[in-house]
């Protein structure tokens, strides 16, 4: 990897690490439906902008029933849940949570494609198992209830990208990465906008949520998957995937610098078994990349 690969992985870490921070602040104002409606607008209509400079736009049409059942489960879904539990735990606790996808993403595999459960996705089950234990046990957020029931809606959409991914790579086989955002990204806006539209008269357009909301749409959501779309055909999809470690650590970064969040022990220990339990779920050789085409968890990052 060449410094500018490098320097383009490490501002998708800080992008997407960044997201967490930016639905910490606009999801109380705005609420959690509108917020990732706008989300998802803004961000479908910059890519579909930039793949109309491209001469690259996707025909949705041909197949929207199924981009609006992808942009629900892999979007709608786990970006509500998000932003719902970031209004009672930290954005850094989000991120670290959300860091057990690619786990989640083994199992309904497993059970769906009927992917071996080999030993070592096995024992990296069990260490990112240990790893959200000591992360809920040990943490230094106050364990209530509405912390437990955000901890388990954070869960719930690692669950869920899981799902998205394994049901993406069953009916897109085919599909361009940047075909695949546009499409997820509308069906996810078209799912959320009921909801949005009902709790719109109840939000609050504050400075800093507003700033927020398009820092997340533009810069977390559009941006970032073209720096992806980049390094997955500059670099390929193994070395890409290592931002999967990167993402939690800059999430704890900007919210401990500019939200003042804890940090203990127990984060750190947690965050560290988790991000081991990738390594093996994933079977990760870093630095030995592969050629082959991305899977769907490499193309439907989280967060």
């Amino acid at each position: 990897m060449g410094w500018k690969d490098f320097f383009r992985l490490v501002l998708l870490a800080s992008l997407w690490g960044a997201s967490f921070l930016f639905i910490r602040i606009a999801v109380a104002p705005l609420g959690p439906f509108l917020l990732m409606d706008l989300r998802v607008l803004i961000a479908s209509g910059t890519l579909m902008l930039y793949a109309f400079f491209l001469r690259r736009l996707p025909d949705l049409q041909k197949r929207w029933k199924e981009y609006l059942l992808l942009g629900t489960i892999n979007s709608a879904i786990p970006f509500t849940l998000i932003a719902t539990s970031e209004l009672y735990i930290t954005s850094s606790l989000a991120a670290i949570l959300n860091a057990t996808t690619p786990m989640f993403t083994a199992v309904v595999a497993a059970l769906w494609l009927k992917d071996p459960l080999t030993w070592k996705k096995g024992a990296g089950l069990l260490l990112g198992f240990i790893g959200v234990a000591i992360l809920v046990g040990w943490s230094p957020v106050p364990m209530e209830e509405k912390v437990l029931l955000a901890i388990g809606a954070m869960l719930a959409a690692s669950f869920s990208y899981a799902i998205g991914g394994v049901y993406a790579k069953k009916t897109f086989p085919d599909a361009s990465p940047l075909a695949m955002a546009i499409g997820q990204l509308t069906g996810a806006a078209v799912a959320l906008l009921p909801a949005a539209a009902v709790t719109a008269p109840s939000a609050r357009f504050t400075l800093f949520g507003t700033a927020a909301t398009l820092g997340l749409a533009i810069l977390s959501t559009a941006v970032a998957y073209l720096l992806y779309f980049r390094l997955l055909h500059n670099v390929g999809p193994t070395k890409t995937m290592t931002v999967t470690f990167l993402v939690p650590l800059f999430s704890l970064l900007w919210g401990v610098l500019l939200l003042d969040e804890p940090l203990g022990a127990g984060v750190i220990t947690g965050f560290l078994l988790i991000c081991a339990g990738i390594v093996f779920v994933a079977d990760l050789r870093l630095g030995l990349g592969r050629s082959s085409v991305p899977t769907q968890s490499e193309k439907h990052p989280s967060g």
